[in-house]
């Protein structure tokens, strides 16, 4: 029995030598990735400033023709660099420049059949993804990727910012998931998501270390287009966040639940954000650093500001009449855009609506139109149905679309990641592309480097949005925690259509009704500027011309939407945020407080050419009484004292 035992350590003592460790560090040497093979498994782990911020994680995958999740040994690696140089009209920085460094690590199975895993490696960025080659019998020339093993296992004590994944077919017309549930602040890693099925991303940890040290790191994915499912993240487990793969019951259970690739072919990025501070969080743009543009603008699409009637006045604003005075108004605010929302094929009529759009552009505005994207995956009843789903039918209303103006499109009611439906994003966008249309999404997943990938997508809503303000009170006593949260997450990773600088008092349209809305003007008119998306939904009503203080509506007329550069400054998720943006030679400077008292801040502003302040006023009593504008006041290094008031804001500019 001695023998035996002996023999078997001997067996397995070449097997444990033969493991393998190879390294790859960041430009500055400060972010550092280990990929190993140890006991078969393949892994990886993070290092940032000599402190591990991710412990090793699995790597790997099974697909229909092959195991690449065991049995696994590093064959080979190479390293090399990557740089970076273009521009974009859609996100938080109009030019980007970037350096990496790269490794390849070729991992075989027991099979003998191989996979490769690429790393691209900034500053505060980690990005990687399978590549899979043909095996060299030239088959299979096709895979199904049934589970990803890849996983996330951030150091112990960690705390999240996360938003749960919701069962398929759920909610109101069984339009759900629809990326549209609340998040929950600095929460154990531990605690069990909401409906047991994982979290959405982006996710945001706030990280522990050694002697007390601390960071931040966002998980996040790229890169997916029709050739490839949409992912989350599974419940925290042993062994940390696990890749899950769409539910079963998405799409009204049409469609695979895996992805269906071509060998060879390649997975969809997944990234990682790490930093000592929220700044690289805000800041980063490895969402669109690694991916490339998939077809060329059919014509130069540009950013602007856009009225809305439905959020406050709702489906019986869908009128002619109604739009006019929408259209009107945002003439009267030099703004680009007006959205007619849904059921306008049946209230308005596809000829008033030509007649509409002409009106519009005789104001020198245009009108986007909403569609429901739906035929076959929920009941959601509101028109015009049964179109964007079909190429024929689509291509049909997007060639009159271009006959009669229009320039935008807002499509609803997707629900799911499948890669079906990446397949009907991709195909919508394109189609669009063709007639010089512009691409919102709504009741859909995030953008996934969609910026960059389709020149005509504007924005994704992705979030629990400002309708939501108008259907519940409780959303609006939210809504100061939610925009305090989404610099630092779901808008750190993509366009983000909230929807809406809301200037109403009361959510009603006649100002009086309803609940209150629970942010003072100034918080609302900084949100568009902590909000970022190219094309802005500023939703002033008609009466806000009369209602509205005079310096506020004068300032909503000059603000931008889109961004030549961003800075974070100062805030903490889900309680206050400092955002500095620049449009052309224009720096403006956005503060958020969310929180129940008054938010003290020291900033140096010396770098930025600001000189005045849109500023909540209050009373000796503390009383709110309005806005006012004053001049800037700094000490000689340009450091300044500002106080912001409880679900106040200020801007300066």
């Amino acid at each position: 029995m001695k023998k035996l035992i002996s023999l078997s350590l001997l067996l397995l003592m070449p097997f444990c030598m033969m493991a393998k460790e190879v390294k790859i560090a960041s430009p500055n040497g400060k972010l550092q990735v280990t990929v190993n093979d140890d006991g078969g498994f393949a892994t990886y782990s993070v290092m940032l400033n000599d402190q591990q911020v991710l412990l090793p994680s699995r790597l790997g995958f099974k697909a229909d023709f092959a195991d690449f999740s065991q049995g696994l040994t590093i064959k080979e690696d190479q390293t090399g660099t990557f740089t970076g140089d273009y521009r974009m009209w859609q996100v938080k920085q109009s030019s980007i420049r970037f350096k990496a460094n790269t490794l390849s690590v070729t991992f075989e199975n027991v099979k003998k059949l191989q996979m490769e895993v690429d790393f691209i490696v900034e500053d505060n960025d980690i990005a990687f993804r399978y590549i899979i080659p043909r095996p060299k019998a030239d088959n299979p020339k096709c895979a199904v990727i049934t589970k990803e093993v890849t996983s996330f296992c951030p150091n112990e004590g960690a705390t999240t910012f996360l938003c749960p994944q919701i069962d398929p077919m759920k909610g109101w017309e069984r339009t759900k998931p629809s990326y549209e549930e609340g998040y929950r602040a600095d929460a154990p890693m531990n605690t069990r998501s909401a409906y047991g099925q994982g979290y959405t991303f982006p996710c945001l940890f706030r990280l522990t270390g050694n002697a007390g040290t601390s960071g931040w790191m966002l998980i996040s994915e790229t890169g997916v287009d029709s050739h490839y499912c949409g992912s989350h993240l599974s419940d925290y487990q042993r062994g940390g966040y696990q890749i899950a793969y769409p539910q079963q019951g998405e799409n009204n259970g049409f469609g695979s639940t895996g992805a269906q690739i071509a060998l060879p072919g390649a997975t969809p990025w997944r990234t990682i954000t790490v930093g000592e501070t929220l700044k690289p969080i805000v800041e980063t743009t490895i969402t669109y650093d690694v991916v490339m543009p998939v077809y060329i603008a059919s014509e130069e699409y540009k950013g602007g500001r856009y009225t809305w009637s439905w959020l406050i006045w709702q489906d019986n604003s869908i009128n002619y009449n109604d739009q006019v005075k929408f259209i009107d108004l945002a003439a009267a605010m030099g703004y680009e855009f007006c959205l007619v929302d849904n059921w306008w094929d049946q209230r308005i009529g596809r000829d008033r609506i030509a007649q509409l759009s002409e009106y519009a552009r005789q104001k020198g505005v245009s009108l986007m139109l909403w569609y429901n994207s739906n035929g076959a995956w929920n009941d959601a009843p509101q028109t015009p149905r049964n179109i964007m789903h079909n190429s024929i039918a689509r291509d049909k209303e997007m060639a009159w679309l271009q006959s009669i103006g229009v320039k935008g499109i807002k499509v609803d009611f997707f629900a799911g990641d499948k890669q079906e439906t990446m397949r009907l994003y991709e195909d919508i966008l394109f189609d669009a592309n063709r007639y010089g249309i512009q691409c919102i999404f709504h009741g859909c997943t995030i953008p996934r480097g969609w910026e960059r990938m389709y020149p005509n997508y504007v924005a994704s809503e992705a979030v629990l949005a400002s309708e939501n303000v108008f259907f519940s009170e409780h959303a609006a006593v939210q809504e100061p925690f939610e925009l305090t949260l989404h610099p630092f997450c779901r808008n750190a990773v993509g366009t983000m259509d909230w929807g809406g600088v809301i200037m109403n008092k009361y959510l009603a349209p006649d100002n009086k009704g309803r609940h209150s809305r629970k942010t003072t003007d100034v918080f609302e008119i900084a949100t568009a500027f902590t909000n970022q998306t190219a094309v802005q939904c500023v939703a002033v009503q008609p009466n806000n011309l009369q209602d509205v203080a005079q310096h506020e509506l004068d300032f909503l007329k000059t603000i931008p939407a889109t961004w030549d550069e961003t800075r974070f400054l100062d805030g903490y998720p889900g309680k206050y945020v400092v955002l500095a943006r620049r449009h052309a030679d224009n720096w403006y400077i956005a503060a958020l407080n969310a929180q129940k008292e008054p938010l003290n801040l020291s900033l140096n502003i010396s770098a930025f050419n600001v000189k005045n302040l849109l500023i909540d006023e209050v009373n000796k009593k503390g009383l709110l009484t309005g806005s006012n504008i004053l001049p800037l006041k700094t000490d000689k290094k340009g450091n300044l004292k500002l106080t912001v008031q409880p679900n106040g804001g200020a801007v300066l500019y």
